[in-house]
């Protein structure tokens, strides 16, 4: 029997998928940990996505006033761009 594309959907997140739920889960500023939770990743993954998002400008970081040692984490305008295309992709590749 010959699958098509549309009948394969493997079990693993690729980069861009994972790209858009770290995305997603920082529209309202969070800390690290909380990204990590709520996107099921490793520690070591998270700091090389963290480092990637940031240097591309889809991903910003900020200190609290209350709280300055604590960094949070916030989607970018780019980010939200990008979340948005990526969401029209999926849309069309589904139906």
């Amino acid at each position: 029997m010959v699958q098509t594309i549309s009948e394969v959907k493997s079990s693993h997140r690729g980069r861009l998928e994972i790209i858009a739920d770290i995305l997603a889960s920082a529209c309202d500023g969070v800390k690290k940990t909380s990204i990590m939770y709520r996107c099921n990743l490793s520690f070591r993954q998270l700091e090389v996505y963290l480092g990637f998002l940031l240097r591309k400008g889809l991903l910003k970081a900020f200190a609290r006033r209350e709280s300055p040692e604590s960094r949070l984490f916030e989607t970018t305008r780019r980010g939200l761009d990008f979340l948005r295309a990526y969401r029209s992709l999926e849309t069309i590749m589904s139906g």
